[in-house]
């Protein structure tokens, strides 16, 4: 069910928000209830962001390392407990060293909910207490879609504080942004510490919902669900396309920002499990498309 089960935030500075997400899916025809989660260590806090799933359906495991209360090297391990389809227990391990001389200002680079192409700058301050030969030498982006410029250091006794511009660029995809930046020093002992990168860039089109739950529907019957297609400006559904004959759709007409789109299912005469993916096409350029899951069983 989860994709990784280890997390490492490496160096990090005191305050600096330092959060995971485990993601986890639903493999099951059952519902997924999580029961709860704890941790092995105050140092670090667990939440599930979603503890019902069906078919399908995903959640995380949100993580978040207490920067501020704790310092030095820290590791915890995060027990998740599943009382649905049956008990279960996964443990998810997580460490990190927290340095007391390095803070950011604000605690990390958060773009917010930008639009799908938009460009966008923020400021922080990045402040080294103690040794004022302290040094900033690189910073490096996992991603290529961020640009940084870092300004000549202020240096005063005990203290050496970098104004750093960080920039979105155009390019970004869409979707949830959780990046990190690698800021590198001339410090011999921890010659890097990491800032993590957050926000989010809304899809020119969506469906809603994601994952559309057609329970257990017997022979020859028929299941009614309705399909919220939302679009970032006005544009006409062209098609919605769907291998499975068992599926019909009502396609609304004309240009708009919000679309309903009525969809049919008919169950066949054999039991069968249903997993369809359904794509809808609109006008916008290059035939921007959305796409969700159905899934049911016929009993």
């Amino acid at each position: 069910m989860f994709t990784e089960t280890k997390h490492d935030f490496r160096v990090v500075g005191r305050g600096t928000k330092a959060e995971y997400k485990f993601e986890f899916r639903n493999l099951y025809e059952e519902t997924v209830h999580v029961q709860g989660v704890r941790s092995s260590c105050g140092c670090t806090t667990p939440t599930v962001s979603d503890d019902t799933l069906e078919t399908h359906e995903t959640s995380s495991i949100v993580a978040t390392l207490n920067t501020s209360t704790f310092i030095g090297q820290k590791a915890a391990t995060v027990t998740v407990v599943f009382d649905q389809p049956y008990y279960a227990e996964v443990q998810l391990k997580v460490s990190g060293f927290i340095r007391t001389d390095v803070t950011f200002d604000p605690p990390e680079v958060d773009f917010g909910q930008c639009k799908n192409g938009e460009v966008k700058e923020k400021d922080i301050t990045i402040t080294h207490r103690g040794n004022s030969s302290w040094r900033l030498t690189d910073v490096r982006s996992h991603c290529d879609d961020f640009a940084v410029k870092l300004e000549q250091p202020i240096i005063q006794p005990n203290m050496v504080q970098y104004k750093m511009r960080v920039r979105m660029k155009d390019t970004m995809e869409e979707g949830e942004i959780r990046e990190r930046l690698t800021l590198v020093s001339n410090d011999s002992k921890f010659p890097t510490i990491e800032m993590s990168i957050a926000g989010m860039i809304r899809p020119t089109i969506s469906v809603s919902p994601a994952a559309v739950s057609l329970g257990t529907t017997e022979s020859g019957k028929t299941v009614s669900k309705r399909l919220l297609v939302r679009g970032e400006e006005a544009f006409e559904i062209k098609e919605v396309r769907c291998p499975d004959d068992r599926f019909q759709f009502e396609i609304p007409e004309g240009k708009k920002k919000l679309h309903f789109v009525e969809m049919k299912f008919t169950g066949g005469d054999e039991p069968a499990r249903i997993a369809q993916r359904i794509e809808i096409v609109t006008d916008l350029p290059g035939n921007k498309t959305a796409e969700c899951v159905a899934t049911g069983t016929i009993k």
